[in-house]
């Protein structure tokens, strides 16, 4: 069973958008980064503190586009990987959403 995030053209390259996905009283916060025509999705979750990564909507790069950071501490994450690169996240990376895009460019939520 998969969800439709959104379309791939929804997204700069490179870029994110951040999504909440509610069902019923549960809201599971992910995000998607588009570098290099690749797509990689994560929990919205910053590993060493649990908050949101981004100050701002679908704000989750660095101003150089070449990192995950989280706003808070700074922390630097591998877009590719969800690695922690430095800060306080104490070598915990992100956890990574199952993602694919389909033939028609659709973003899409694996179960």
């Amino acid at each position: 069973m998969s969800e439709k995030l959104c379309h791939i053209d929804d997204v700069d390259d490179p870029g994110a958008k951040g999504f909440s996905l509610k069902k019923g009283r549960k809201e599971r916060l992910l995000f998607i980064i588009k570098k290099d025509g690749a797509v990689y999705a994560y929990e919205n979750k910053c590993p060493h503190a649990g908050i949101n990564l981004e100050w701002q909507e679908d704000d989750f790069l660095d101003p150089d586009k070449d990192h995950i950071v989280c706003s808070v501490h700074g922390a630097l994450f591998k877009i590719e990987t969800g690695d922690c690169l430095g800060g306080p996240c104490d070598g915990n990376g992100l956890t990574a959403a199952n993602i694919e895009v389909d033939k028609d460019g659709n973003v899409l939520l694996l179960a």
